[in-house]
């Protein structure tokens, strides 16, 4: 297929500019921000360049079409008019999933049963099949959202969601997101010629990912991706992409990265995590307590998500940390420090109001990314 496609990077709310950011540096200009998803029009060889490049997308999907659907008939006859053949192979597998939102076709079972059956016609019809198709084949996962009767219907590129690296063989209780790991740094100015520091590391995933970015590897090549081996994305695509990876990858950018946690079963966790990424000993693990960290460089950062309290019994503990480190890093002014956390006093525990503050969600948590600027020693 040579002509363009429109893709949507779906976004965790917070996330949007970032990850027009990134899409930007693979080059694709043609950007709509929108809540929730970045829109971008660009060549069929995006498809595997975005899935093994954006950090910060939770997915890559394919828009095949969108209209107006105010009645069940309408659903089908629009949805039965997309040209289906020209991405869903003859024996592709296409489970249908769906949503609505504030639209007069609620039901998200009819929906998804109506689009079914639409795609099946269409294929039918244009493969030649009388009877029915095999579903056999490679896997399409298509999707039917429908938001103020406004229908989207697209096909998810990626399989898993893109946070799903394949390095993590290990994890604590409420792990971070990777996606949203690699945000909180991107959203920092550190460079990779720079000290960085994790105080709570948990199962190293900031760590982690800023030795990923520290040495530009990409996200995704350690994994499969669904769209690996559908027939209108060549292979040489998929190869060339691959290929890109490897030759962007800086492997010899030499990196000050550690991660520290107060629990022996978390470094050995981390540990495992970064050999599975393939990042071996890059990454110093050592464990710690907050209040026994001290800076040996200048200029450094501190990124973290230490534990928010949630729980009752451990707010009083969590509230100690807060302001051991807030103690801690008054004596290291060159260094920046950025914390995320839901505790509504973190400013006061810490001692310092946060030079600049953003509203992200941690999953369903509702945080603050407080960011403390350090005054660069030359």
């Amino acid at each position: 297929m040579s002509q363009n496609v429109t893709l949507i990077a779906t976004a965790a709310m917070g996330l949007e500019a970032i990850v027009a950011r990134e899409v930007r540096a693979l080059g694709y200009e043609d950007i709509q921000v929108e809540n929730g998803r970045v829109v971008f029009t660009a060549p069929v060889s995006a498809i595997p360049r975005a899935n093994l490049w954006l950090r910060t997308a939770d997915r890559v999907k394919l828009l095949v079409g969108k209209f107006k659907a105010f009645s069940f008939d309408e659903l089908f006859e629009k949805t039965k008019a997309l040209p289906w053949e020209s991405f869903i192979s003859e024996d592709g597998e296409f489970p249908v999933v769906g949503k609505s939102v504030k639209s007069k076709l609620y039901s998200v079972p009819d929906c998804q049963s109506i689009v079914k059956k639409a795609v099946v016609e269409r294929l039918k019809k244009k493969y030649g099949v009388a009877s029915i198709l095999k579903e056999t084949g490679d896997f399409y996962r298509v999707e039917i959202a429908i938001h103020k009767d406004e229908a989207l219907l697209t096909l998810d590129t990626s399989g898993s969601g893109l946070h799903k690296r394949g390095y993590r063989v290990g994890q604590g209780e409420a792990p971070l997101k990777e996606t949203l790991a690699a945000a909180l740094i991107q959203v920092t100015n550190w460079h990779p010629d720079e000290p960085f520091v994790d105080p709570f590391c948990g199962s190293g995933t900031i760590a982690i990912e800023a030795a990923l970015i520290g040495q530009n590897i990409a996200p995704g090549f350690n994994r499969e991706f669904a769209s690996e081996n559908w027939e209108f994305i060549s292979q040489n695509n998929w190869d060339q992409a691959f290929e890109e990876a490897e030759d962007f990858a800086n492997y010899d950018q030499p990196l000050d990265i550690t991660g520290s946690d107060i629990s022996h079963d978390m470094i050995q966790i981390a540990q495992n995590n970064a050999i599975e990424a393939g990042l071996g000993d890059l990454v110093k693990w050592k464990q710690m307590q907050v209040k026994d960290f001290r800076p040996r460089q200048e200029n450094g950062y501190l990124i973290s998500n230490p534990p928010y309290g949630e729980r009752m019994g451990d707010r009083p503990e969590v509230e100690e940390m807060y302001r051991d480190l807030g103690v801690i890093m008054r004596d290291y002014p060159s260094w920046s420090t950025y914390i995320l956390t839901s505790h509504e006093n973190f400013e006061s525990l810490y001692g310092k109001k946060a030079t600049k503050k953003r509203k992200l969600f941690n999953g369903f948590i509702k945080t603050d990314y407080y960011q403390y600027f350090g005054k660069k020693v030359r």
